[in-house]
């Protein structure tokens, strides 16, 4: 009962407090306005004739035009094969339109709509000073009164205000917006995600807060607060605002007060004598926080609120309330650094994706919970993808503990240009204006770009300008010009960088884990964060077709899932996901731990933890675009290898000969909130089984904040390894959750000899392989380097990069592959269903084979996995019945320099036995002529893009101007 008393109370004190606004939620007049006629024709004069509810897109109102084969996108498209393959044909009809190169909306609109809605305004708000707010519109607004104009606002980052003092009498009045969403004299660029169809969506509506507010004609325009941790207080700058055309005089009265912390911290409050004489005064206070203040950082994000009231005569003229943390975002060097202590960025880029709604979204609760999920796989950043989120981000990222990079709306290219004296050069700094202004005073604000990726001959001269003014403006964050990758051109002037250097898979040779990224970074001397590490996909997961429920449905999903059955291959889609996954995971673990292994790196910016639905359908995350788990990877397991403190290990390969002996330097990459006294690390190597082979402890030290710190070096004689398997070394720092572990296979250094002498090896199909077949025999037929058929696929170990879509079909094209482990082929080769690094030296750069003309349900041994645009049927390793025969073919090579490369002769030993047992019996007949065509030097490609343009990576580069 009390507590219910509690909340009522509550309830009745804030309602109190905002007693003075009125929020215009609900029920809104509407129309469409595509001829551009409302100014002209005067719609706010009139009753428009629909309904729709904000806050809401026109979207979410069901509101708009159908989408149509020719509906016109805000979005570049690099691959426009879907528009005229005759084999996708069935999916530009109208009644199964299916795109491939993002999310599909129902409807869509590019234009101006009217939102129009009565208002009575209270008796009591006379003589007062009345704002309109509309916290997120997309994008310009022009607002009328009645039948006057009021003014014109075009923010994509902060809330849209219009002064209504003396234009809004009270009593009954009509308030009529105009909300625009096309790109204007002011582009940002189409593919910049504040507007671009690859993500959000270009809608059109309002979001967020809509209210009118009625206070004092004496407030407070403007509160930062800087705090100064060397002094132990908080220098509170003001800006107040007077239009009583009247001198004033009073106090400021200031008190501030921790919220979020378990010890509650209350400094003393002030009062400051204020008078001012015309209609703006500026006034720097002194705060005193005293010497137990709370700091804010990741791991104790600990906040105040300040409490700021206008008083005049004993009088409570105006009263704000301003969220803020003690903390101290600096650089030291090569490092950022948190209140004196380095830190390592260990970032997402967010890229605004929310299919639900097609925009981000307003309330703390769901940032929270995508920064929790974030910080559960050990992250501490977030860049935001040329746009800035609404201000319920800056409030959960300050609960939750994470360092954050808006950056100006704009990825100012494909249409735009920075710096050549268009519009988008002022508009870029009054938006970073108005985002300091509502949003720096919250502690996770720390990092601030101009956006992504610029194009313009001037650009340097620009961003020059650019951080030169705010570093002079604003010491509170750090600021970098753009984030770039390698092809833009260097910004001296940058406080950090933000470069794709330090980035890539090391696997152009034997895989191990002594590689980083040092001699990407050696020569700067500011933190170097890497840009958009990672973008490795995975196969879509048709399972998460189901998840979207709200204005945006995954036809690009439908799409991919209906191609791979016609390609005889649709109950595979799971396995292909799966398998694919365990690769990406690889991956991302083998590009992070370099990362932290590199001396003096500041950090790093996934591309993403979660993945991106647009440039053709980017499946790059370990999450879904919702945030969620996919399942083959949990957040414990990602964590080990991306965290605060993660154990490292320097292992020169992992595949080895049992008369050699495991190898490996451990050091630690900690960055935690204190140095870790006495640490003691251990470590052991556990068999498939989860045997413990050995097992070791290495001296208790004291484990300083920073990387490349050495722990020992373990070493371990196989010999007593008999057979072929796969061992497990793991690392971990005792009485913590902070361990790692690499995989490595262990092969005998020699192999019984084998009967071979009824198998016929050859290297191609010739009238000897062919007689045999035809007799009954077995047939070997390593084929490497000699297919035609599927040569155009361009098989690496590495997954695809983003993926073949968005770059024209750069290789690679395949996601790794999927094999049986339970097949006989395998009983001497250790394996999974999926790639791992045992298997590089067998796939890195093999030939493929198409096999689209083999019998329905034929599957290989070995199967890569395709891109999903195109969903060919592959083969690495297959067997079938040929003739009377048996034949297996492998068009990777598995018999060269076997001394060298013992992995393929383990593999060519299990298949030899496996051709010599009972169990060799292929399960599916395949025509002589199939097994020629694979050899036909008259096969030809005939995959087109159908479009010239490319996007910046693939362009032939210009000298640009600095």
């Amino acid at each position: 009962m009390i507590k219910n008393y509690l909340f009522i109370l509550c309830l009745l004190l804030g309602n109190t407090i905002n007693a003075q606004k009125i929020s215009l939620a609900g029920n809104w007049q509407f129309k469409i306005d595509s001829a551009d006629l409302g100014v002209k024709d005067k719609w706010f004069n009139n009753k428009l004739s629909e309904t729709i509810k904000l806050p809401g897109s026109m979207l979410e109102n069901g509101k708009g035009n159908p989408v149509t084969i020719n509906t016109q996108w805000t979005g570049s498209i690099y691959d426009s094969s879907w528009y005229f393959n005759p084999h996708l044909a069935k999916y530009r009809t109208p009644e199964n339109l299916k795109f491939p190169f993002w999310l599909t909306p129902a409807k869509y609109y590019v234009g101006a709509a009217w939102y129009q809605k009565a208002i009575d305004v209270p008796k009591n708000w006379s003589n007062k000073r009345i704002v309109l707010t509309l916290e997120r519109p997309h994008t310009e607004t022009r607002v009328w009164i009645d039948n006057e104009e009021i003014g014109l606002e075009n923010s994509m980052c902060v809330a849209q205000t219009f002064d209504l003092t003396d234009k809004l009498s009270t009593g009954k009045h009509t308030i009529s917006i105009r909300v625009d969403n096309r790109i204007k004299a002011i582009n940002v660029g189409k593919d910049s995600h504040s507007l671009t169809d690859h993500t959000q969506g270009n809608w059109n509506g309002i979001v967020g807060k809509i209210e009118l507010e009625a206070e004092s004609k004496i407030w407070f325009d403007d509160i930062q607060v800087y705090p100064d941790l060397v002094n132990h207080l908080a220098k509170v700058k003001i800006v107040l605002k007077n239009s009583l055309q009247k001198p004033v005089e009073g106090q400021i009265k200031l008190s501030a007060k921790s919220f979020n912390s378990i010890t509650s911290h209350s400094p003393k409050l002030i009062l400051a004598d204020f008078q001012i004489d015309g209609q703006e005064k500026s006034i720097t206070i002194d705060y005193p926080m005293g010497d137990d203040f709370q700091t804010w950082d990741e791991f104790s994000p600990a906040l105040y609120h300040l409490s700021a009231e206008i008083i005049v005569k004993k009088q409570v003229q105006s009263a704000r309330k301003v969220q803020f943390g003690m903390r101290d975002f600096a650089i030291k060097g090569t490092r950022f650094e948190i209140n004196g202590r380095p830190i390592f960025l260990r970032g997402t880029v967010e890229n605004c994706q929310f299919p639900l709604t097609g925009y981000a979204p307003m309330d703390v609760a769901s940032w929270e919970k995508v920064f929790r999920k974030a910080k559960a796989y050990g992250l501490n950043h977030f860049r935001f993808h040329s746009y800035c989120p609404p201000e319920a981000a800056f409030i959960a990222a300050d609960l939750v503990g994470i360092y954050l990079q808006p950056e100006g709306p704009s990825w100012a290219n494909h249409g735009s240009s920075l710096g050549d004296g268009h519009p988008i050069d002022q508009f870029i700094m009054d938006e970073t204006n108005r985002m300091a202004k509502a949003y720096g005073n919250y502690a996770s604000f720390c990092m601030l770009a101009y956006g992504n990726e610029p194009r313009g001959g001037k650009q340097v001269d620009y961003l020059t300008k650019f951080i030169n003014y705010w570093k002079t403006k604003d010491p509170r964050r750090k600021y970098t010009g753009a984030s770039v990758a390698m092809s833009w051109p260097l910004v001296p002037s940058n406080e950090y960088m933000i470069k794709s250097g330090p980035r890539g898979l090391p696997w152009n040779k034997l895989p191990s884990s002594t590689e980083d990224f040092a001699d990407k970074v050696k020569d700067f001397k500011v933190p170097y964060l890497t840009h958009e590490l990672g973008q490795w996909c995975v196969f879509p997961n048709f399972k998460e077709i189901s998840k979207y429920t709200g204005v945006y449905k995954a036809k690009n999903y439908e799409l991919f899932q209906e191609d791979l059955k016609d390609k005889d291959m649709g109950e595979l889609g799971e396995k292909f996901f799966l398998a694919t996954g365990k690769l990406q995971a690889l991956s991302y673990k083998t590009e992070i731990e370099m990362a932290f292994r590199t001396p003096i790196s500041a950090g790093i910016q996934m591309l993403g933890l979660n993945d991106y639905s647009g440039q053709g359908t980017a499946l790059v995350g370990i999450l879904d675009s919702f945030w969620e788990e996919k399942g083959y990877i949990s957040q414990d397991e990602f964590a080990q290898f991306c965290n605060a403190t993660v154990p490292l290990a320097r292992i020169p390969k992992f595949v080895y000969k049992n008369s050699e002996s495991f190898e490996a330097n451990v050091e630690m990459f900690h960055f935690g909130k204190d140095v870790l006294n006495n640490a003691q690390t251990s470590w052991q190597i556990l068999d498939e089984n989860k045997q413990v082979l050995a097992k070791g402890k290495f001296d208790k030290t004291n484990i300083p904040i920073g990387n490349n710190f050495n722990i020992g070096k373990v070493s371990f004689a196989l010999n007593a390894i008999q057979k072929a398997q796969k061992l497990v070394f793991e690392v971990k720092i005792d009485d913590t959750a902070f361990m790692n572990n690499w995989e490595f296979w262990i092969y005998p250094e020699k192999l019984p000899t084998i009967n071979t002498d009824d198998i016929y090896f050859c290297k191609e199909l010739d009238a000897k392989a062919e007689e045999v077949l035809q007799n009954g025999g077995k047939v070997f037929l390593e084929a490497a380097g000699k297919i035609e058929k599927g040569k155009e696929v361009v098989n690496y170990f590495q997954p695809v990069f983003w993926n073949t879509s968005w770059f024209k079909m750069r290789p690679p094209h395949t996601l790794g592959f999927l094999c049986e482990p339970t097949h006989t082929a395998f009983l001497n080769f250790p394996t999974e269903y999926h790639s791992n690094l045992q298997w590089w030296e067998i796939t890195n750069r093999s030939q493929v084979m198409l096999l689209d003309s083999f019998p329905p349900g034929f599957r290989p041994i070995v199967q890569p996995i395709d891109t999903w645009f195109l969903n060919r049927k592959l083969g690495l390793i297959l067997e079938a019945k040929v003739g009377k025969g048996k034949l297996i073919i492998s068009s990777a090579d598995l018999s060269s320099e076997p001394e060298k490369r013992f992995v393929a002769r383990q593999l060519l030993y299990s298949l030899k036995n496996y051709m010599n047992s009972p169990q060799f019996n292929p399960a599916t007949s395949v025509d002589i002529k199939e097994i020629k065509a694979l050899f036909d030097k008259n096969y030809k490609s005939t995959f087109k893009t159908y479009t010239k343009d490319a996007p910046d990576e693939l362009k032939v580069k210009k000298p640009t101007a600095n």
